[in-house]
């Protein structure tokens, strides 16, 4: 009796971990500094690593949609190093050349990479605000700016760049990509496990939970929401930042 049970036990277990298997999202190790998840048929997020002084090693999230040899970038890596090696990745293993990068805000985890992708010509997208900051800073500039909403269309996919008001820092932008149900919302949204704010150094405290209640309205059912940092979500990832902010 305890042999057919156990045999049973085996057999359920053979049938079932390839069925958890299929749930989870299939992670590239591109390098020791970079990996990349695939979400759908055409969006990746990358996730790009840097051992910094304050905070230890941080991974920082981006977004690529890629479709019909191109490619599109919400974010870079930390560097032009780190960005140089996930491009000719894309180009060597998804037959693709980065046309159009959208940098979420100013720090380096998210446009750290951008002076190697202007060499490469490939077009800037960012919030006027980004722009402004950047030109004061000697960093390098977008080419196109907007100040509230802009939409561009990459083959056929919709992308939607908002701004909501100051958080993390003063210009920070969302991305929503309505047809794969993805909102990228960058730094003004905290991971599930995060107890903390993180870098407040740049931040405006006061307007932040103002913004993101207006993100809640505004995508009160996203499918998959992207912080900056740290795992991908749902809606819970408001509610949570939400909370962080009132402690």
């Amino acid at each position: 009796m305890k042999a057919r049970i156990l045999k049973v036990i085996v057999i359920l277990q053979f049938l079932v971990l390839p069925i958890l298997g299929q749930n989870k999202p299939d992670t590239i190790r591109i390098s020791d500094d970079i990996d990349l998840i695939k979400l759908s048929d055409n969006a990746y997020l990358h996730i790009s690593y840097l051992q910094t002084k304050s905070w230890g090693k941080v991974g920082a999230n981006g977004l690529l949609l890629v479709k019909n040899g191109e490619a599109l970038m919400i974010d870079t890596p930390w560097n032009d190093e780190q960005t140089e090696e996930l491009t000719s990745w894309i180009k060597d293993s998804l037959h693709a050349t980065i046309t159009a990068i959208i940098p979420t805000h100013w720090h380096e985890d998210c446009m750290g990479g951008l002076r190697y992708l202007q060499s490469e010509d490939v077009k800037s997208y960012a919030g006027q605000r980004t722009i402004n900051i950047a030109k004061e800073k000697n960093l390098p500039v977008p080419q196109y700016g907007f100040t509230d909403s802009l939409s561009i269309n990459f083959q056929n996919i919709p992308v939607e760049c908002y701004y909501f008001g100051g958080g993390h820092t003063i210009d920070l932008i969302e991305v929503w990509l309505p047809t794969e149900d993805i909102l990228f919302a960058g730094d003004v949204l905290k991971d599930i496990k995060s107890k903390s704010l993180g870098n407040i150094a740049d931040a405006d405290i006061k307007a932040w939970p103002i913004t993101v209640k207006r993100i809640a309205k505004r995508f009160p059912k996203a499918k998959t929401v992207i912080p900056g940092h740290g795992n991908i979500g749902g809606a819970d990832l408001i509610e949570h930042t939400l909370k962080l902010l009132e402690e």
